[in-house]
Parts: C-alpha cells; structure tokens; sequence
C-alpha cells in the first residue's frame, strides 16, 4: 500500500511562524494545478502497480482552490494510479475558506477527510500568529463541518509565548466541546528566516519557553487521554478508527510519492524531494522534466529513519525488526544507547518493542538522535 501527497502552494497570508512553501500570489494557480496534473502522470509508473490507499492535500492552503480543481487532480491520480476502493483523501483547510456553501460543495466531492487549521480558539493568538480566520469563524466552520463530515481532524498550537496553562486547557476543553475524533497539536517552533525568528531577533516578539510548552504538552496528553483519545503519534490524538492513515503511513515507512514544489517522496531506499520554487517547477513540469533531487539511503540512513519514527509512535522500535533488517550490530548498538533513558524513566521495553514513557514524549526527538548509528557507511 502507498500514498500520495499533493503540495499546494498558495496561501492568503503568511503566518509568522509559518516555514512550509507557498505564495501568496494567486496569478499561476490555473498553471499550478495543470503541473501538478502533469507530474502525477509523469510519475505513473513509480509505484508499479502498488495501490494507493490515502490521498492528502496539503500546503499552504489547499481548500484556497475550487473543488473542481481539487476533482480534477484527484481524476489525475485514479487516471495514472491503482487506488483502493475507498481511500482516504484529506483535505487541509482553513476556516476561513471554510463558508456554509463551500463545505456543502467539499461534501458532495470525493474528500471524506477534513483536517482544519484552527490552532486557537482565542483571537489574540490567531492576531499574534497573523492567522486569516477569527475565533468565531472557527467555531462556525467547525460546527457546520461536523454536520456534513465524519472524519475531522484540526490543528492546535502550543507554547505560544504568553499563552498560560489555563487558557491551553481552556482551548483543549473548547475543542473537546465539538466532540471532533481526531486533534493535531504541535509544539511552535521558531524556523529560521521567517517572521517570527525576525520579530525574536529584534526583539519584538518573545521567544518560546521549552519548559512551558513541555507542560502544556503533559497537559494536552492527559486531558486528551482521559477523553478517550490515543497519542499514535506525538502530535497526534485519535479515537479508535479516526487516526490518520495517510501519516500513520509515514511513520510506518511505507512508500510515498510527494506531488509539487517542496513534496518529498520516499520508498523505503530513496528519499527525493521537489525543487523549493514556483517558477522553476513550472518551467521543469512543462518542460516534461522532473524537479527532483534524489537521495540513496544507506544502510544506516534507513535504521536511522526507523528510529526516529518509530520511537515518535504507540507502536515503538523492534528490536526483531532492526536485527531482520539491519544486523546484530545495530540491536547490540540502541539496547546499550537505550540504557540511560530507561534509567531516567524516558524509555521502556515492552517485550521487545522500545517505547516513550510519559515522561519521555516531549523529549522523542533528542532522545532518537542519541539512539542513531553515525559513521557507517
């Protein structure tokens, strides 16, 4: 089974802490989706002949284009590719595109999954983030959503500078009131060269609080926990039958095929990814060229990529697995690293599956790059 994720572009505005490629020139969208067309069918063989399972629409902004557009991409795919009866096929959105009469046309699409960029339920964070939407205009879109959709998914951000613990759990509490089966919540992050790391720099803006958004976190999993949701992910919270199955995908290293500028693919040895550029993709997609680089993975490279991922996930790293894959060295080699963090309480085994404690989930990261092999190639 594989997946395919499609990159849309575009954006209204940017947001200040935003890193992800889009512009906010709407003047090459018709040529966009055309390209974007173009390069599914160049890739058609890619997969030989495997079947695509999810189908993800993300960006920038993909509910900015018309849901003719979003159709005629999705005609490209079942055109150029096998596709499972009924896939899931996600739709990332903004509430402010989000109007009654556009969501009863996205209803009537082959979009079955929505997953809608609220982030805050507060007005002075959508303002201090440069958010497009309104606290009220994501309550209504949310509850107009949920009247016509079944699988919905939105986004939260923590550790907002100024944010206090009380008005997280305030935001967890109001997204939990709309009975949504899945939630997306992401640490914030300052990315190099964007708004907010310009605003740090000068001075104008506070800069995040690691400690205030571990706890913000320690407060989103047991609040989300006790609610009947499971953390599959480190970012991500599901009722039983709502997890993504497009990133559950990703985190299990089954194959991906990453459609316009900024896309990465990956088949478990290569990992690609499309040029950062609107302009340059254009001109190479219509040009019958692809904008890719390319990246063989060694041997390492993909242990690596194992652990990072796994570790990230409710189901683990395996021991069995990395010894079938990838040696006896490599089991010899995270069973002595992994040593510490059980020490600390930040690790445990469970059989022979390496897994997060509570504790630990804040720390994956950090933690999985000390469990990588470096050196060996």
């Amino acid at each position: 089974m594989s997946s395919i994720y499609i990159h849309i572009p575009f954006c209204k505005q940017a947001c200040h802490y935003c890193d992800f490629h889009f512009s906010t020139s709407m003047g090459k969208r018709k040529a966009m989706v055309q390209a974007l067309v173009q390069e599914i069918l160049l890739r058609k063989d890619e997969l030989k002949g495997a079947l695509v399972e999810t189908l993800y629409f993300g960006g920038g902004t993909p509910s900015i284009l018309e849901v003719g557009e979003i159709e005629q991409i999705i005609d490209a795919v079942y055109s150029g590719y096998h596709v499972v009866e009924h896939p899931e096929i996600t739709l990332e959105a903004n509430p402010d595109d989000l109007s009654p009469n556009r969501l009863t046309e996205w209803s009537g699409s082959r979009v079955n999954r929505l997953s809608i960029g609220i982030q805050s339920f507060f007005d002075a964070d959508l303002k201090w983030m440069n958010r497009a939407h309104t606290a009220l205009e994501a309550q209504r879109s949310l509850e107009t959503a949920l009247s016509l959709f079944d699988n919905i998914s939105i986004d939260l951000i923590y550790g907002i500078p100024g944010m206090t613990t009380a008005r997280w759990k305030q935001n967890i509490e109001k997204a939990l009131s709309f009975h949504v089966p899945h939630i997306s919540s992401y640490a914030l992050t300052v990315e190099p060269k964007t708004a907010l790391a310009h605003f740090i720099e000068k001075g104008t803006a506070q800069n995040v609080d690691d400690e205030v958004a571990q706890e913000h976190f320690h407060v989103l999993l047991d609040t989300l926990t006790e609610a009947g949701f499971i953390c599959y992910e480190i970012s991500n919270f599901g009722k039983p039958g709502y997890y993504s199955q497009n990133n559950t995908a990703y985190w299990q290293q089954k194959t991906y095929v990453g459609i316009g500028p900024s896309s990465h693919s990956y088949d478990g040895h290569r990992r690609g990814w499309n040029v950062r550029s609107n302009p340059k993709y254009l001109k190479a997609i219509a040009q019958g060229e692809l904008p890719m680089e390319i990246e063989v993975l060694s041997q390492t490279d993909q242990y690596n990529e194992y652990v990072m991922t796994g570790l990230r996930t409710i189901w683990g790293v395996s021991l069995a697995k990395i010894k079938e894959r990838y040696g006896e060295m490599y089991a010899r080699h995270i069973t002595q690293q992994a040593e510490k963090y059980i020490r600390n309480h930040l690790l445990f085994w469970d059989g022979d599956t390496l897994l997060a404690t509570r504790k630990g989930k804040f720390l994956v990261d950090g933690i999985a790059s000390d469990l990588f092999m470096v050196n060996l190639y």
